[in-house]
């Protein structure tokens, strides 16, 4: 992991990170997050909702956006100041989640950098949304 400073950094740069989601997946951030909404965890309940299995937790595509922000840009030492999303579609077991973040603005007084954040499974948008990180200096 490089960790780039906020001197390194210019608008436009772009990062990425996919992921198939499994079902360990799921499950996993249900036991963490003390999510278990059965739509995520029941197979039979989620038969009878309008997404005829079981899906994703929103949150956890949002959690790749993390995952691209603390380990490739700006990476390590990067703090989350804000996010602000809109989940577009479902996410379900098998899809593989394509998260990418592109630099908007530079605040390089303020050591602030945002970033517009997208998810996609195939050319379907799943999240979308902006984040406001505080990046490390050199100096």
């Amino acid at each position: 992991m490089k960790t780039h400073y906020i001197e390194d950094l210019s608008e436009g740069m772009e990062a990425s990170y996919e992921r198939t989601v499994t079902a360990a997946d799921i499950e996993a951030f249900a036991q963490v997050s003390g999510d278990t909404n059965p739509v995520h965890l029941d197979e039979d309940y989620a038969r009878g909702t309008m997404f005829k299995t079981r899906i994703a937790h929103g949150m956890l595509s949002a959690a790749y956006i993390s995952t691209v922000l603390g380990t490739r840009l700006p990476g390590p030492g990067c703090i989350y100041m804000s996010q602000s999303l809109k989940f577009l579609a479902p996410v379900r077991i098998g899809d593989t989640v394509v998260t990418m973040l592109r630099l908007t603005s530079l605040d390089t007084v303020k050591r602030r950098a945002q970033f517009h954040c997208q998810c996609s499974v195939g050319d379907k948008k799943v999240v979308e949304g902006e984040a406001m990180v505080m990046v490390p200096s050199r100096g």
